[in-house]
C-alpha cells in the first residue's frame, strides 16, 4: 500500500532536534526511533527489560549528541545511530558488569559501522507504516475508517463492504480515496 523504495530519517526532522526545545519533534523521533533500536538491544542479548533500559539510556545520549550532529546526505544516519547505540550498550555492559567476558567480547567484536541488515530496514519500513497507520486512524470517523480497511487491506469488493456498512459504494471508494491520500502525508511526514 505505502512503499518507498530508500527509508531516510526526514532531514527536518534531524534540524528540528537541534532545538532541544521542540518537544513534537523529540515525540516523532522516539515513536520512529524507539522500537528499532528495542530490536537492536534484543538481538545483542539484552532482556526485554534490559533493553528497554539500554534505549531509555541512548535517548538520554542522544539528547547530548543530535543538537550537535551535522546530517551528511553521503551517509546514512541509521548507521550513524547503530554505531552510537553500540558502543552505548559497550559501555553499559562494561559498567554493570552483568555479563561474562566472552559475551562482551562477542559485542566489542562487533563492527561498530556495520551496516543495517536487510531485515532491520523490512523492520523499519513496517514500524514506519504502522506509526503512519496509527496516526491517521483516529483522524476518521470509524464507518470511514472501516470501509476503506476492509475494501483496501482486506481487499473485500466494494459492493460487498458497501452492502455489509450500509453505504453506496461511491462512499466506499471516497473512504479509500481519502484515507489512502492521508496515509500518503502521513509517510511522506515521517520520512521527510
Amino acid at each position: 500500500m505505502i512503499s518507498s523504495s530508500t527509508h531516510q530519517t526526514p532531514v527536518t526532522l534531524l534540524l528540528r532536534l537541534r532545538l532541544r526545545t521542540d518537544q513534537e519533534a523529540w515525540r516523532q523521533f522516539v515513536r520512529i526511533y524507539a522500537p528499532l533500536m528495542y530490536s537492536w538491544a534484543r538481538r545483542l542479548g539484552f532482556s526485554p527489560d534490559d533493553a528497554k533500559d539500554r534505549v531509555q539510556d541512548a535517548f538520554l545520549l542522544l539528547a547530548e549528541k543530535l543538537p550537535h550532529f551535522r546530517y551528511d546526505r553521503a551517509r546514512r544516519f541509521r548507521a550513524w545511530l547503530w554505531t552510537v547505540f553500540l558502543n552505548r550498550c559497550r559501555q553499559v555492559r562494561r559498567r554493570l558488569d552483568i555479563l561474562s567476558e566472552t559475551t562482551c567480547a562477542d559485542l566489542d567484536n562487533l563492527q561498530s559501522d556495520e551496516t543495517i541488515a536487510e531485515s532491520d530496514e523490512s523492520e523499519f519500513r513496517g514500524h514506519l507504516t504502522r506509526s503512519a497507520m496509527e496516526l491517521v486512524r483516529t483522524e476518521f470517523p470509524e464507518h470511514t475508517w472501516d470501509a476503506f480497511w476492509r475494501h483496501v487491506a482486506l481487499d473485500e469488493p466494494a459492493s460487498k463492504v458497501a452492502q455489509d456498512l450500509g453505504i453506496s459504494t461511491d462512499v466506499v471508494y471516497q473512504a479509500r480515496t481519502r484515507v489512502l491520500r492521508r496515509l500518503r502525508q502521513a509517510f511522506a511526514d515521517l520520512l521527510e
